[in-house]
């Protein structure tokens, strides 16, 4: 499958640009920038490209379960009757009968909805709408297609028929193609998608097909286009951030269920129709009326070099998933997931900058990141570059911001000064436990160091160590981490070591929740947040070295190490610079 999404991808983006420059033609049927915007493009692709790397990890539950049925129980499995032409348009029009109730249920079930909505948050309609689709539809929707295998439809004909239905669905996506007549009245078209994906109260919940619209018209769930359609969903997401635009759903159902009062209200939640509240909730927290003039289009503007940037970058992450499809199978498991999440935080990180919550360095610190686990992991070359391209990237951000602010008179120096010297310290660390030998002593020196200059950027606008229970707290985890490993460190010098240096990370962590408390700001509690990952990543550094090897201990390692120093310095600046992130 991978194979085949990577042949295809160039015929989508080649319809998906001849469309984009019809659009401009001045006869086109909707024109101009009412069809298309780059960062909606972008956004709704990467939510594709999210579905696809997902979908390596996923598909083993989805065709493993649909194997097991079929293996157990299939009526008529004869695979020679579904090979000919008319036993594979039998499972065709089988699946698409499937794929109508699990579409319907997508709508009329929250729990369905949450995953399904992904596909519907754009608020254009263009062919870069077919490519958005959700990542987490895999764990519930097999459901549907158990029929099938009971029927003794074959995995093999199972997953051309599913893929010939997915393909058919690409070009019904586009307000340029009008009313088709008699096509209209049997096929779902684009006139009948249109509707389906449009908020007014005529076409909600309505044209459910994939291929057929018969199963509509069968069903009651027909109707067709009249009125001009406004495009997105009823509750906005107003975000590119394509992890969020998955999880938004699902965390409003956990903390309705988690706020209602009774226990079967709790399970309702996730079992009744979107936008269902249970009566506490709709007593205490009512959800507003829709009102289709009150829809206002998410657009945070991009300037012209932004736009380039975002173009270039968003290209670049195309060429990483397409290499990465084609390997696909070849991969185990853990390496499979270790790549899944390095692109996921490519795609991520694309789009925080495209709604100005990252920096171009920032998203470029996030990128090598993600190739340095993979070289960690040995999946990828040039990691002696990579790690430590980081904490340079990082500095030079840090450099940047702090001109920047000089120039409005508000130079921070001291703070600035503080945080690039624990960037210093960092990278010299990363260069010692980089090279050949045993310099495990002295990259822990220069850690040290660098999280005394922390300590000291932590207690910038707070007393030291006011939170006292964080700090009994975190020195008594640090305490018993080094009761744990004080058996296994050995000589005097290496036990002095590490001794010095985990009370110095428990203080550097004590000291930023003392700052957060003081500050109270969410700023400050996601520094603290980092600090705390920090410890983590340290643990597990001292847990695999000197007591017993963590599986992926690599990608572990440097994916809570990275996140820690990210979280740190995005915050940290934020702090200083409340007026919004500088696009360095």
């Amino acid at each position: 499958m991978g194979k085949v999404i990577v042949f295809a991808t160039p015929v989508f983006l080649l319809l998906i640009a001849l469309e984009f420059f019809w659009s401009r033609r001045a006869t086109a049927r909707v024109p101009g920038a009412k069809a298309y915007r780059l960062n909606d493009a972008i956004n709704s692709i990467s939510l594709g490209i999210l579905s696809q790397v997902g979908g390596v990890l996923t598909k083993a539950l989805s065709v493993g379960i649909y194997t097991a049925v079929f293996s157990a129980v299939a009526i008529y499995p004869d695979l020679e009757f579904w090979k000919t032409w008319y036993g594979i348009v039998l499972a065709l029009v089988f699946y698409d009968f499937c794929y109508y109730w699990l579409h319907r249920a997508g709508h009329v079930v929250a729990l369905f909805w949450a995953a399904h909505v992904v596909h519907h948050q754009s608020q254009h309609y263009n062919l870069s709408t077919a490519l958005r689709q959700t990542s987490s539809g895999a764990f519930f929707g097999w459901i549907f297609y158990l029929p099938m295998a009971i029927a003794g439809v074959p995995p093999m004909i199972f997953g051309i028929v599913a893929l010939i239905d997915l393909l058919y669905q690409f070009w019904v996506h586009t307000e340029q193609v009008g009313k088709l007549g008699w096509f209209d009245r049997v096929f779902c078209s684009p006139s009948n998608h249109r509707v389906h994906h449009a908020v007014n109260d005529p076409y909600i919940d309505k044209n459910y097909g994939g291929i057929l619209v018969l199963w509509d018209r069968l069903f009651g769930t027909f109707t067709e286009e009249k009125e001009p359609c406004v495009y997105g969903t009823r509750g906005p997401l107003n975000s590119w951030d394509p992890l969020w635009a998955n999880a938004d759903v699902y965390w409003g159902l956990a903390k309705d269920s988690w706020a209602t009062r009774r226990w079967s209200d709790k399970l309702r939640v996730w079992l009744k129709p979107p936008g269902w509240q249970p009566a506490d909730l709709a007593a205490a927290h009512p959800k507003p009326a829709f009102r289709l003039e009150q829809v206002q289009t998410y657009n945070p503007p991009l300037n012209l070099s932004q736009q380039w940037f975002a173009g270039l970058q968003f290209l670049g992450l195309l060429g990483a998933v397409a290499g990465y499809l084609w390997v696909a199978d070849s991969l185990s498991f853990a390496h499979a997931a270790v790549g899944c999440v390095a692109l996921s935080a490519g795609v991520w990180a694309l789009g925080r900058y495209m709604q100005h919550t990252l920096s171009a360095l920032e998203v470029l610190m996030v990128e090598a990141a993600a190739l340095a686990t993979l070289g960690a992991m040995e999946l990828l070359p040039y990691y002696l570059l990579t790690k430590p391209l980081v904490m340079v990237l990082a500095m030079i951000f840090v450099a940047i911001r702090a001109y920047s602010t000089r120039a409005s008179g508000t130079f921070g120096s001291k703070s600035h000064a503080l945080l690039l010297g624990a960037l210093l310290f960092s990278l010299g660390g990363d260069v010692f436990l980089m090279l050949p030998g045993d310099y495990f002593i002295p990259g822990l020196a220069s850690f040290l160091v660098a999280h005394v200059f922390y300590i000291a950027l932590f207690r910038q606008g707070a007393g030291w160590f006011v939170q006292r229970k964080a700090l009994w707290g975190l020195l008594a985890f640090g305490a018993l981490m080094l009761g744990v490993l004080w058996g296994s460190l050995g000589n005097p010098v290496l036990q002095g070591a590490v001794a010095a240096y985990v009370t110095v990370i428990c203080l550097m962590a004590a000291q930023a929740w003392s700052r957060a408390s003081v500050l109270g700001d969410s700023a400050a509690r996601w520094v603290a947040a980092g600090a705390c990952v920090f410890m983590l990543s340290d643990s597990l550094i001292a847990i695999n070295k000197f007591l017993t090897p963590v599986p992926l201990a690599s990608f572990w390692i440097l994916l809570t190490y990275y996140a820690a120093q990210l979280l740190i310095v995005h915050h940290v600046l934020a702090h200083l610079h409340k007026t919004g992130p500088a696009r360095a």
